[in-house]
């Protein structure tokens, strides 16, 4: 196919970000695209060859994808800035853009620092020997390979090997099965087993619920970084600019004055209404209890700005409510998410 022969050629991209193709080890270039009704929508990217030709964007590493996005998403904003529109729909394509780009990015940072967790958690692990395994005889010539990743992860109950990627599952009886092909999307639902089978959750279960879970089992984690003399450095600096609240992925540095608590951590968590809203960087939160979810500001569609607030998660029971007096509102600073992966790598884990 020649470039251009497809109207969808001639779209003005929006944003652009990589997404993992598992099956073949590679990262697409996905785009953001307006449609007719003014909705946005990600899809596999296309771009011209030096003959004219069409091809999907493709890359083997995700440095260079990444690299890519930084460089192209400033200009597809100028783009926008640019269109003759009314303020109000330019303002709310804006947001839309806005919101997609943060999903994806808090999505891959999330992500990256509950697969570093699970590693980690399982480092003392025993490792099996080659000889150990117990494979299926059409799974014998990958048994190199499936050593391989059980070296690096040797909680996996699932795994991908081979090229093209195939699943391989270890039943109850200590037995591997024979290989089965993976889609590229069924791929992606077996590499879940990389972060759910380290916490001890299989690759099947509901990845929000499951994810929910992990979030918890981190906390604890978490509060241990107010142990680490970095940590406590960078939030005595925090708290002399007057900031007593940093976001890190999930998770939240919150300066308590009231009982003089001093720091803690609390979660960040989406209700219903934000889920996967804009976030309103010069929003405040305000707290008139001790829940222990943050709900960050955000903007909505429409324009309308949602200050933050705190409440407990479902089962909780209800936040113990503050005096009024004691009422906090509070602007937050939101660190990068690689941030808080490289900190829980400082955490020793005790034997």
């Amino acid at each position: 196919m020649k470039w251009g022969d497809n109207p969808r050629d001639f779209d003005v991209p929006l944003a652009i970000w990589p997404v993992p193709d598992r099956a073949h080890d590679t990262w697409w270039m996905q785009e953001l695209i307006e449609q007719s009704d003014g909705s946005v929508k990600w899809r596999d990217r296309r771009v011209r060859t030096e003959s004219g030709n069409v091809r999907l964007d493709i890359h083997r590493e995700l440095a260079s994808a990444m690299q890519l996005a930084e460089t192209l998403n400033p200009l597809f904003a100028a783009k926008l800035v640019e269109r003759d529109l009314d303020p109000i729909s330019k303002k709310s394509l804006q947001l839309k853009v806005r919101k997609a780009l943060q999903a994806r990015e808090r999505l891959q940072h999330e992500e990256a620092l509950m697969l570093a967790e699970a590693k980690r958690r399982n480092a003392s692990m025993p490792r099996p020997k080659l000889t150990d395994l117990l494979l299926d005889p059409k799974t014998e010539s990958l048994r190199d390979e499936l050593i391989e990743r059980l070296q690096e992860m040797p909680y996996l109950q699932t795994a991908l090997i081979g090229s093209p990627k195939c699943a391989v599952v270890l039943h109850r009886d200590g037995k591997w099965s024979a290989p089965h092909r993976v889609t590229r999307h069924g791929a992606a639902l077996v590499a879940r087993a990389e972060i759910a089978n380290g916490f001890g959750f299989s690759h099947e279960a509901h990845w929000g619920k499951c994810k929910a879970a992990i979030r918890k089992i981190l906390l604890p984690r978490a509060n241990q970084l107010l142990q680490l003399a970095g940590v406590q450095r960078m939030l005595a600096e925090a708290l002399t600019r007057g900031e007593k609240a940093l976001v890190c992925g999930a998770f939240v540095f919150w300066y308590e004055e009231d009982g003089a608590l001093g720091w803690q951590v609390k979660m960040t968590h989406s209700d219903r209404e934000s889920e996967g809203a804009t976030l309103w960087k010069q929003g405040t939160i305000l707290s008139t209890n001790h829940g222990r979810l943050v709900i960050l500001p955000y903007i909505k569609e429409d324009g309308e700005h949602v200050r933050g607030h705190t409440r407990n998660a479902p089962g909780d029971g209800k936040a113990l409510p503050r005096h009024p007096n004691h009422f906090v509102d509070i602007p937050f600073r939101e660190l990068s998410g690689d941030l808080m992966i490289g900190l829980f790598g400082e955490l020793p884990y005790e034997l």
